[in-house]
């Protein structure tokens, strides 16, 4: 059986790949993200791996905009972006394949700790 290697990340913004902030200070169009170390060069390692990039995130559908230009700003690219998503936790639920691999697992990090030392 052909083995899968492509992933899909699920990555959170705020506190993830970015220093968490306020939101009544993220909102406002002219802010500017606050990178986490590393988190750029890891994007772009996962990338070549041809891994799926979809970030999420709690902020409000009505800053789209405002988030789309402060990531590309950042530098910070990806495949999709969900906005809006809860603050409580967030919990996958997906089918174990026919030959017992599990296709769902999770990493939890330290709050602005950064992605620089998560390897999937």
């Amino acid at each position: 059986m052909e083995e899968i290697t492509t992933k899909t990340l699920f990555l959170d913004i705020d506190g993830t790949l970015v220093h968490h902030e306020n939101p009544s200070v993220t909102s406002k169009p002219d802010h500017e993200m606050l990178v986490l170390e590393g988190t750029v060069d890891k994007i772009l390692q996962w990338n070549k791996k041809g891994y799926t990039i979809i970030l999420t995130t709690g902020r409000k559908e009505s800053n789209r905009e405002t988030t789309i230009k402060q990531l590309q700003k950042a530098g910070i690219f990806y495949d999709q972006l969900i906005m809006g998503v809860g603050r409580g936790p967030r919990v996958v639920i997906n089918d174990i394949k026919p030959d017992g691999m599990l296709t769902a697992y999770s990493v939890n990090i330290r709050r602005n700790e950064g992605v620089k030392n998560i390897d999937v």
